[in-house]
């Protein structure tokens, strides 16, 4: 069962989605985006925190049904590779 993100995600939740994330790491290695709607660039910084945090195991963080923003913000970003979105 995948990590499911919001529909929003801002600068208001994000503190507390990157927790609520990290507290089912058992299942934060495959995040799905479907109903990601309404988020600006503070979901990359989310998703990268977790994919460090991923990292130290030796696992990686698989992200699905992400939004042409997201894939366009993870591009203009430079972090597209590193989240799997290129």
């Amino acid at each position: 069962m995948p990590f499911l993100l919001p529909a929003s995600v801002t600068q208001d939740n994000v503190l507390q989605l990157e927790q609520d994330g990290l507290l089912n790491i058992a299942i934060l290695r495959t995040v799905d985006c479907r109903n990601l709607k309404d988020f600006d660039s503070t979901v990359l910084t989310v998703l990268l925190a977790w994919q460090k945090k991923l990292q130290v195991d030796g696992q990686q963080i698989a992200v699905q049904n992400a939004p042409e923003k997201l894939i366009v913000l993870a591009g203009v970003y430079g972090v597209a590779q590193l989240l799997g979105l290129s």
